[in-house]
């Protein structure tokens, strides 16, 4: 992915986790099932060709027995150094920490007092026929309604 950041002018290069939707717990030997969740997991970067500085980003999946769920480990680089400035841990949905080379110990993020920001989409006749919403909008209306046949009809 490409984010620019206008008021800074600077643009970074990312990669993404990969996403998995799980169901079952460790007590699948008794055949009791969890509410679903999705986890992410994987490593991925972020670059910025304008400052130098990278981060190396590890989404941690939840172990089969025991462990926590989001789990996030990461560390930050100034330009051309081999030691991160600051490493972060915590869950991608709910508090981060960072802890820097200087000793100093803070909160980074934390994700659920952070204000919801409504997406800026074009309206559907404006799409062309391939973007995600236009593409999906039959869909996306089945599931709506509830009506599996026709979104499963849709998607094909």
């Amino acid at each position: 992915g490409c984010v620019t950041c206008l008021d800074h002018d600077e643009h970074y290069i990312l990669t993404f986790p990969n996403g998995y939707g799980r169901q079952v717990d460790a007590l699948i030997a008794l055949s009791i099932l969890t509410v679903p969740w999705i986890e992410l997991g994987g490593e991925c970067s972020i670059n910025c060709s304008k400052t130098g500085y990278n981060a190396s980003i590890v989404f941690h999946t939840k172990p089969f027995y025991g462990g926590k769920k989001h789990r996030i480990t990461a560390e930050i680089f100034s330009p051309n150094d081999k030691k991160p400035f600051c490493s972060i841990e915590g869950e991608w949905n709910g508090v981060m920490y960072a802890k820097y080379s200087t000793g100093e110990n803070a909160v980074f993020i934390d994700t659920k007092k952070m204000p919801t920001i409504k997406k800026k989409v074009r309206k559907l006749e404006d799409q062309d026929d391939f973007e995600s919403r236009c593409l999906w909008k039959d869909v996306t209306y089945n599931l709506k309604i509830r009506d599996i046949d026709a979104a499963t009809a849709a998607k094909h």
